[in-house]
């Protein structure tokens, strides 16, 4: 065992050199399962958000919508504006669009990690029927906005929290970025994708609703940073990436770590334990997409004692044990977390933690829950590392 370690050790070692042997022993043990999903993703036809119309949209058949989750029909009037019930999900509410882009992310990210296993081109050309349906055939492509996500009946069409459901996008643009480096996306198509993703990158940069999603203080300003991160980075725009990489530094990891590693207002919510799981997997990726050899974000330390570091190490024994948790039990999925989290994964290639690396693997990496794959947008991290 202490050989397998310091081998795993070294390897963890070369990855942050930009060498493979952390994906080739990643791959080693996940091959089977990453060879069946992308099996599956192959057998799969594009279907985008036209094939589902919500009545109570105010938008049109080309606009995402979805209906925030907490919201439910007041008792004392049953016709009337929703009221809300923080933690508790209503099974009512249009969640159809958020369903197909959940899809379409698992189908691309596994599609895109089977190439990485294999080298068979076969599934980035699938890939490329999808992505063309999303963001550039008329009859179905979505608009780049999200003018009408998570609205509330009776309240509003729409709100900036919303655009936390892209980050579904985020295994998508890594997939496209794997086939433009592959070189089977067309000139045109390859245009039109980063076309969309600049769109929409200006609308969540300049819209109220993206302002207001950036300036979110707990996870829904840390998902703002990390989808903004991964679309500028697949369209190459510098200056959004050097913004994203300041707010981390700045606003992020000082304004919602606290000092032993926890994220206070994620605690206060009803579901403190998975919310916790959620944020820090989301700023791991943060540090992921955006770290460079001259700004480390994994080695970065805010006011003195608030890293990524010490996020992971104050969550790892309640992954470890979850009957260590010493806070409130989440009033619903409790008994679904936790799962194979992100932050485990890159946090052992990037500080060098086999033992990080160990944990991820024994836990589920195909989750079925639909909870869980809301919160779980990274879910085949062979096309991160």
């Amino acid at each position: 065992m202490r050989i397998f370690l310091l081998a795993l050790f070294i390897a963890l070692a070369n990855a942050i050199q930009g060498q493979s042997p952390f994906q080739q022993q990643l791959l080693k043990d996940t091959r089977p399962a990453v060879i069946k999903r992308a099996a599956w993703a192959l057998q799969q036809a594009p279907q985008t958000i036209t094939a589902f119309r919500c009545e109570r949209s105010a938008g049109g058949l080309h606009d995402f919508y979805s209906e925030g989750d907490y919201w439910w029909p007041d008792p004392a009037n049953p016709s009337g504006a929703y009221i809300q019930r923080d933690g508790e999900t209503n099974p009512g509410n249009f969640v159809a669009h958020r369903q197909a882009m959940i899809r379409f992310s698992r189908v691309m990210g596994a599609l895109a990690a089977g190439y990485v296993a294999t080298k068979d081109n076969t599934y980035l050309q699938h890939a490329l029927l999808h992505a063309k349906a999303w963001f550039e055939t008329a009859a179905t492509r979505m608009n780049p906005s999200l003018l009408y996500a998570q609205a509330i009946k009776g309240k509003v069409t729409g709100r900036g929290i919303g655009i936390i459901d892209t980050i579904h996008l985020m295994e998508v643009v890594q997939a496209l970025g794997i086939m433009e480096k592959a070189g089977v996306i067309p000139t045109a198509d390859l245009q039109a994708f980063k076309n969309w993703f600049s769109e929409y990158l200006q609308w969540l940069t300049t819209h109220p609703y993206g302002k207001d999603e950036m300036n979110a203080a707990n996870n829904h300003g840390t998902c703002w940073v990390m989808q903004v991160a991964a679309f500028a980075r697949f369209t190459g725009n510098q200056a959004i990436l050097d913004f994203c990489r300041n707010r981390y530094k700045t606003v992020l990891l000082p304004r919602q770590m606290a000092a032993n590693g926890s994220f206070p207002l994620e605690l206060k919510r009803t579901k403190p334990y998975g919310y916790s799981l959620f944020n820090l997997d989301a700023m791991s990726t943060i540090c992921q997409l955006l770290s460079t050899p001259d700004d480390d974000l994994w080695r970065f330390t805010a006011d003195g004692n608030k890293s990524i570091a010490g996020g992971i190490a104050y969550l790892y024994p309640y992954v470890n044990n979850k009957s260590s948790w010493p806070y409130a039990h989440d009033v619903m999925y409790w008994d679904n977390w936790p799962v194979a989290q992100p932050f485990l994964i890159f946090g052992a290639a990037a500080l060098q933690h086999p033992e990080y690396y160990r944990l991820w693997l024994s836990l589920n990496q195909d989750p079925k829950e639909e909870e869980v794959l809301r919160n779980l947008p990274v879910r085949n991290p062979l096309i991160w590392l």
